[in-house]
């Protein structure tokens, strides 16, 4: 399971002791020798427990290591916690002024304790069973029952980190002095960072002795996403494949492509709700390429799914979306891969390989998707046969997982509630009283691989109390488009003209935003057209824009909404992880200021 707001154990405990030992600093100012001298006491076993765990540095190779390290520092960490709870101290927490500075002290320290010590300790057994290695396949077997042992432990150590995280995040800031306010927060932050991978490792001892046959026969069914044609999670579905799981073992027992399904071209598999309807006609339900359309994975993978059953007659359970950068990810843990054509597949040229030289090499579609089964065939076998390096194929999920290039949807009900608010459920943008979340999605229309050579910048910034900002701005970096193959430039059957590109952006909102304001700039004659919708409650905006070859556009959204502590920005994946979206700050010429990935 992955989670993208896991960080490194080492880097976040070792955060969490910085900002409390800055917390007890405040002591000297605010309360008598006693206090003084017990919260020095505090300081230096906050420094030791520092100490433990930085010395292991940064880069640990399993959890089990982050675990021990973590228990060997608990004997500070509980000692400091006895020194800001002693009768004395729970006294001085009543005076005026001082007394709230040191009830929040007292209760990060107390709470970090509980992370280190009580957390730890539970932890230990489903960290050894999570561990890289011993989720290696051995003759092609992973072992299931080990990791659903650890499920108990796993478990309650999430419990205890979510609620150590929970109450810090309840302490009262506005009392606070600036400096311990700031430690609060930051103790807050790294907490909630460190419960949310504790949940990631439980979820994963649920989720993956299931789908790896477990409790009977599974089968899952891979996209292969397109990034050089974009949709809204990615690309295109070209490439599909069926994998079967039994009692740990999996293998690969069917391969096809998005052309062996032409049969729904006219007639939907099955009914799109309304409001999905309305902003994308019935095409996802109608075109296995259209399937990652729709930026709810749980909408596109149900589809696919169906239509799977009805070509190959098998109901698949589950459904996985990968795209060649993920794969890229995968082959820095596997090493290379020879491909039957004599290529070698490697990290480095993957993505340019599958996304770029295919199309130079084999002219025929049917020749393209042979290509296409032949790599993820392979890049699977290196898996399946157990030839990854173990901490290095976790950190490529990790990564696929946060950069929204790995998604999942299961049939069943059960199975899918165990990915609630992860990443790779691939779920539409959820806002909260913490956060306000924006999404924005990239779909090509102009039935091209051309979107290779597009470079999205995309970033949102809070302007005011009520007013949020979003721009996105794209630009046409291709060749000559003399010298790219018909099949990559579209040869203008969708009406666009060769060497031009035509993408539909669409902007969702969080439910009640509304826009003010907008304002477009675009080196192309055409002038910008939109359209709006709703969907599941969220304002949909969408911008069509054309470009052409060296030229750029860009949208500028003002959006009324409540503010939240917390902005966030999901965008489609594409090709170079560098375009990434970011949160700026707004300038005063109507922009977003923020590192520009260009």
């Amino acid at each position: 399971m992955i989670d993208s707001r896991a960080s490194r154990p080492s880097r976040r405990a070792s955060a969490i002791f910085s900002w409390s030992m800055l917390a007890i600093l405040v002591l000297g100012a605010g309360g008598g020798v006693w206090i003084g001298i017990r919260g020095a006491l505090a300081r230096d076993h906050l420094l030791a427990a520092q100490a433990t765990v930085a010395a292991a540095g940064l880069d640990l190779g399993t959890p089990s290591e982050a675990v021990e390290r973590l228990a060997r520092a608990s004997p500070d960490t509980a000692m400091a916690r006895s020194l800001t709870s002693d009768p004395v101290w729970e006294a001085a927490t009543l005076l005026p002024w001082v007394g709230p500075q040191l009830a929040a002290v007292g209760s990060t320290a107390s709470a970090v304790d509980d992370a280190v010590t009580g957390a730890a300790a539970s932890l230990e057994a489903a960290a050894s069973a999570m561990s890289p290695a011993a989720l290696r396949p051995v003759d092609g077997v992973v072992d299931i029952a080990r990791i659903a042992a650890a499920a108990p432990a796993a478990a309650e150590g999430a419990t205890r980190l979510r609620a150590a995280a929970e109450r810090v995040s309840a302490i009262d800031r506005t009392p606070l002095l600036g400096t311990l306010a700031e430690a609060v927060s930051s103790a807050a932050a790294q907490l909630e960072a460190a419960a949310d991978a504790a949940d990631a490792v439980q979820r994963a001892t649920k989720l993956i002795p299931r789908m790896l046959g477990a409790d009977g026969p599974r089968s899952t069914l891979v996209l292969f996403q397109n990034n050089a044609e974009w949709r809204s999670l990615g690309g295109v579905v070209g490439a599909v494949a069926q994998l079967d799981a039994r009692d740990g073992r999996l293998s690969l027992t069917a391969q096809g492509s998005s052309a062996d399904f032409v049969a729904f071209a006219d007639d939907p598999v099955r009914a799109l709700p309304d409001d999905v309807r309305e902003i994308y006609d019935t095409r996802p339900a109608r075109y296995m390429q259209n399937t990652t359309q729709v930026p709810d994975f749980a909408v596109g993978a149900a589809v696919a799914r169906d239509m799977w059953e009805r070509v190959h007659g098998a109901a698949v359970d589950s459904v996985l979306a990968v795209d060649p950068v993920a794969l890229s990810y995968l082959l820095r843990a596997t090493g290379p891969v020879t491909l039957p054509s004599g290529d070698q597949l490697t990290a480095d040229d993957a993505v340019s390989l599958l996304l770029d030289q295919v199309y130079r090499r084999h002219a025929d579609p049917r020749d393209q998707d042979a290509f296409f089964q032949t790599a993820s065939a392979s890049v699977f076998h290196a898996l399946s046969d157990g030839r990854a390096d173990p901490s290095a194929l976790v950190e490529a999920l990790a990564r696929a997982g946060a950069e929204h290039r790995l998604l999942l949807w299961n049939a069943d009900a059960d199975d899918q509630a165990i990915l609630a608010g992860t990443t790779i459920q691939g779920a539409l943008p959820e806002s909260d009283a913490a956060h306000s979340a924006i999404g924005v999605y990239l779909n090509d229309g102009t039935g091209s691989k051309m979107d290779y050579y597009l470079r999205p910048s995309i970033a949102a910034a809070w302007c005011s109390d009520a007013t949020a900002r979003v721009h996105v701005e794209l630009r046409d970096e291709a060749p000559d488009p003399s010298a790219l193959p018909p099949y990559v430039t579209g040869a203008g059957e969708h009406g666009v003209p060769v060497g031009e590109t035509l993408t539909g952006v669409y902007v969702y909102l969080p439910p009640g935003a509304e826009v003010i304001d907008h304002r477009t700039a675009s080196d192309h004659d055409s002038a910008p057209a939109f359209a709006a919708g709703t969907h599941d409650g969220r304002p949909v905006l969408k911008w069509s824009v054309r470009l052409s070859r060296g030229r750029s556009a860009s949208l500028d959204l003002d959006v009324r909404m409540p503010w939240t502590p917390g902005l966030d920005i999901v965008a489609t994946p594409t090709r170079d992880p560098h375009d990434a979206p970011r949160i700026g700050t707004c300038s005063g010429e109507g922009g977003v200021v923020h590192t520009d990935p260009w």
